[in-house]
């Protein structure tokens, strides 16, 4: 049953922080997103997570042309934090369990090539919900693993499934991924964005400049900490970082 994976091979961690936190995510790693969507990032001085499929680097993708060696090294001198995405971009779901364990090994192996001494601390399932064996897997190889779900991390996340929202399900819309960042600034959570491509004319998975600037702008004026996955995770584990129980 899609969807299981929630309830099964959870990894609790307390979301509980004096400041909300927002982490920018971009799947798949069109060159977009590091070109126009890191700049505008850049801009402000904050940094994003890209989770790269490393056998689509070079192609055209569905959702824009990919990443080339080169971006890597720009990427991580920006930075930006690199995290996986599986070597082929393997379905969550329609993925054996193993396959899918063996692609995410593919894609560190392949990183250590292109850059010696990275690794891959966090990661993304790609394109639907994992199944619950999938989960267990691709847990023991990374600090935590996102998914979806459209909506933010509060009281106890799993860090083996942390939720996000995707932006172009809105992107016609910015008002409720507005009322979102409110929602998480009230509760003091961690809310991780999600997209591919940053480009005038996006994919069916993008958005645009424009839209995703309206957001970043609204998302610092929040006065939430705006944050790479794996950074955020660290804060998240600081204790002076804990809201006191005094």
């Amino acid at each position: 049953m899609r969807g299981s994976a929630r309830f099964f091979f959870r990894r609790p961690l307390a979301i509980r922080t004096d400041i909300p936190l927002i982490s920018f995510t971009f799947d798949d790693f069109p060159r977009s997103a590091l070109q126009t969507g890191g700049a505008m990032l850049k801009h402000y001085a904050l940094g994003g997570t890209y989770y790269a499929s490393l056998g689509l680097m070079g192609r055209r993708a569905p959702t824009g042309t990919m990443f080339i060696p080169e971006d890597l090294n720009a990427l991580l001198e920006q930075g930006h934090e690199l995290g996986c995405h599986t070597f082929g971009h393997c379905h969550a779901w329609d993925t054996k369990p193993d396959a899918f364990e063996n692609s995410i090994i593919e894609n560190q192996q392949a990183l250590r090539k292109l850059c010696p001494g990275v690794s891959f601390r966090t990661f993304s399932y790609p394109i639907g919900v994992p199944r619950a064996r999938t989960k267990q897997r691709a847990a023991r190889h990374f600090s935590c693993c996102r998914g979806g779900g459209q909506t933010f991390n509060a009281g106890t996340a799993d860090l083996n499934y942390l939720a996000a929202y995707f932006l172009e399900k809105s992107r016609d819309d910015p008002q409720t991924v507005k009322n979102l960042i409110d929602q998480n600034r009230r509760a003091r959570g961690w809310l991780i964005f999600a997209t591919h491509d940053i480009s005038g004319d996006p994919t069916p998975w993008g958005c645009s400049p424009h839209f995703f600037e309206n957001i970043l702008q609204y998302a610092v004026g929040s006065g939430a900490r705006i944050l790479p996955v794996a950074q955020a995770l660290e804060v998240l584990r600081t204790p002076s970082f804990v809201v006191s129980s005094s």
